[in-house]
């Protein structure tokens, strides 16, 4: 394979709807670009991309797919990206490398739930797009629906650069208002019929203004003479791409090839170029890992950079970690072909680095690493068990290497809720892991509901005194502790004065000290000891007893937090007192304390915002309310409206479901902790039942 210099590459991804046709698109584009010599389909299961069984089993995207094709010397690659939101993680991996989309419009449908998500990503990521409208020669196909559902949805941006002709099974091609020409069905140049001239006139000017508003040189121009050439029309439609305030419309059948050779020229002399530059020292950004059969791990890849020569020696410039690219492959699907070296702002991928992961850079000495991919929260958490008690440890383990190769799955062992736990962006996103573990690894499990973290506190003051004693023949164990506990509310001047035995006593604190609970909250340790009752050496071994029985509440097991200690008493023995006397007495003192101080369970609560299509506020609200929701606020963004809630984890579970239920799969949402708050009295009594009968059977 041929070397590409930086000018002549375009990093392009496809995106849109499941079902919209990106991935026969991409075959086309190959054919086209003559990367493959025949087409495949996605029905007859022999496409470049969606090439795993899986995808095949499904006929849709699960994983990003990295291709090329090449039209007139310039190297197109290609990122076939799922469809389905649950997948997200590959199409927003391809925004770090690609310079433009292509976003894909069923004509049958106009602009569907994937089209407008894919096009919010794409506008977060500031990723500029191109629409084609995809299966113009379908029956059902709608030319006028779909243009109408595109400037509802995007507005001014959208730009017909073309105009279709014979909509339908009879599908002719389409006029090209650019070059101002009529492309056949084969793609053959022809004048514009008469019928359609004034129709391609009037959106010419249209293409011209909106070209000129993109550049003020151009704009200057356009009033002095009221036309701009072809290359600077190109030029303004750049700019404007750029700043995100074009969207050019082109009109394909990408399963007939109709239309997708005008749209690669498109990219080729429109479609920005990577903003990279070779004569500065090599570096590349590893975007998609992945472990293929035959191959192992696969590190993909976008020199950022410099030139990469086979062979090269690059380290990680966070952790200096040396990796040698010993062979570098141009890579269409499955297919690698092997290359002598590439230049800055191309895509190609390497085997088995020991430390090249997703979200690397690899770099000569003294370059900075790339900044990493930013990904969404994870929206559905599940716990995950083997059938098979002896697999328990075999499926944690396939889990995380499934993980490892996809950062919008998080897999993990909870030591707090003992199960391993299982994060993703959506249901279908959890299946296909399980379907992983099961096919791949051989391994039978299930998913079910995880416990929730619930934390325990207290609500008043209470005073406790133990006293360990242990006599067994030889040396003995004796220590006793008294202390008072009480709520930390943060802010809050520490208290001094206290009712014990029935006198208010002030407890003068010898020393004092806060600790941030790995698990949330504060837990507030005083020495108040007077006259030597105890040992300042024992403090120490008091506070690890009191640690230790934090992270059991006397409620249900959960973490306790936000508590003030105040060991103001004991007694000690001048043989037997020892550090695990004191643990012990420190550890029961204050669970007999804990369970005098009005202890309550307080639940993780989650802020939440949902973004969906006006028409279904109402089922969303109402939706809020059976889950225990508050709805704080609602704004509009665009034609969405967003609402921002608090709801409780426990509630949450299967949620993004649900939404598409109630929604018809338009809505997205985002979840992130907020705060942990009391749980209302009815739940209380039943969690403690619960434990209760737990605990029963355990026993």
């Amino acid at each position: 394979m041929k070397e590409y210099a930086t000018k002549d590459i375009r990093n392009v991804v496809l995106l849109g709807s499941t079902r919209s046709g990106k991935t026969t698109l991409s075959e086309a584009m190959l054919y086209e670009g003559k990367t493959i010599d025949r087409r495949g389909s996605v029905e007859e299961k022999n496409t470049v991309s969606d090439n795993t069984e899986y995808e095949q089993t499904n006929q849709k995207s699960i994983i990003a797919t990295p291709l090329y094709a090449e039209l007139g010397g310039t190297k197109i690659n290609i990122i076939d990206a799922p469809g389905s939101d649950d997948f997200c993680g590959g199409a927003l991996s391809a925004f770090k490398v690609c310079e433009s989309g292509i976003l894909t419009v069923n004509a049958q449908s106009g602009v569907e739930v994937g089209t407008e998500i894919y096009a919010r990503y794409a506008k977060q990521y500031e990723v500029p797009l191109m629409v084609a409208v995809n299966q113009l020669d379908h029956e059902k196909a709608s030319w006028e629906h779909t243009l109408e559902t595109l400037k509802e949805t995007f507005g001014k941006r959208i730009i017909q650069l073309q105009i279709p002709v014979d909509v339908g099974v009879n599908y002719k091609g389409a006029v090209d208002v650019l070059t101002m020409k009529f492309y056949d069905e084969k793609g053959a140049e022809h004048e514009i019929p008469a019928q359609f001239v004034s129709e391609a006139e009037a959106l010419r000017e249209e293409l011209i203004e909106k070209a000129a508003e993109g550049d003020d040189a151009l704009m200057e121009k356009f009033f002095e003479t009221m036309e701009l050439s072809t290359e600077e029309i190109r030029k303004g439609l750049t700019a404007g791409m750029l700043k995100g305030e074009t969207m050019p419309v082109f009109c394909i059948s990408a399963k007939n090839n109709i239309g997708v050779r005008r749209l690669m020229e498109f990219v080729v002399n429109v479609a920005p170029a990577p903003a990279c530059d070779s004569t500065k020292p090599t570096s590349l950004f590893i975007f998609k890992t992945e472990v293929e059969s035959h191959l192992g791990e696969v590190s993909y890849f976008k020199v950022m950079s410099g030139v990469l020569n086979e062979g090269a020696d690059l380290s990680n410039p966070e952790t200096g970690n040396a990796e040698r690219l010993s062979a570098i492959y141009a890579v269409s699907g499955s297919k690698k072909e092997k290359v002598a070296k590439i230049n800055a702002g191309d895509i190609a991928c390497v085997m088995k680095l020991k430390n090249g992961k997703t979200n690397v850079t690899l770099a000569s000495p003294g370059v900075k690493a790339i900044p990493p991919m930013v990904f969404p929260d994870f929206k559905y958490t599940c716990a995950v068990r083997a059938l098979d008690k002896n697999d328990e440890v075999k499926v944690g383990e396939a889990l995380n290497k499934i993980a490892a190769q996809d950062p919008t799955l998080k897999s993990y062992f909870s030591n707090e809720l003992r199960q391993t736990i299982l994060q993703g962006m959506g249901e279908q996103h959890i299946n296909y892991a399980m379907w992983r573990v099961k096919n791949e690894f051989k391994l039978e499990a299930e998913t079910f509901a995880p416990k929730i973290p619930y934390r325990e506190t207290i609500t008043k003051t209470a005073i406790a005194r133990y006293r360990h004693k242990k006599q067994s023949g030889g040396a003995g164990q004796f220590g006793e502790v008294a202390l008072l506990i009480t709520p930390y509310i943060e802010g809050q001047e520490q208290p001094r004065t206290f009712k014990i035995d029935g006198k208010d006593t002030l407890l003068n604190v010898r020393s004092s000290e806060i600790q941030d609970l790995q698990w949330g909250g504060k837990l507030e340790f005083n020495n108040c000891v007077v006259g030597g009752a105890i040992d300042l050496s024992f403090m120490p071994a008091i506070l690890k007893g009191i640690n230790q029985k934090m992270t059991e509440g006397p409620l249900t097991g959960s973490y306790a937090r936000d508590l003030r200690v105040y060991v103001f008493d004991g007694k000690m023995h001048p043989v037997d007192s020892k550090e695990i006397a004191f643990i012990i007495a420190g550890r029961n003192a204050f669970s007999e304390a804990f369970r005098e101080a009005g202890p309550k369970i307080l639940e993780p609560i989650y802020k939440v915002d949902i973004t969906t299509p006006s028409e279904y506020v109402g089922n969303c609200m109402s939706d809020l309310n059976t889950r225990r929701g508050m709805i704080e606020n609602q704004e509009m963004d665009g034609s969405f409206t967003v609402l921002h809630a608090k709801v409780p984890l426990a509630e949450l579970y299967r949620y993004s479901t649900a939404l598409s239920s109630i929604t018809a799969g338009s809505a997205t949402f985002s979840m992130k902790f907020a705060e942990y708050q009391q749980v209302p009295s009815d739940i209380q009594k039943k969690l403690l039942e619960e434990y209760a009968a737990q605990a029963e059977e355990e026993d």
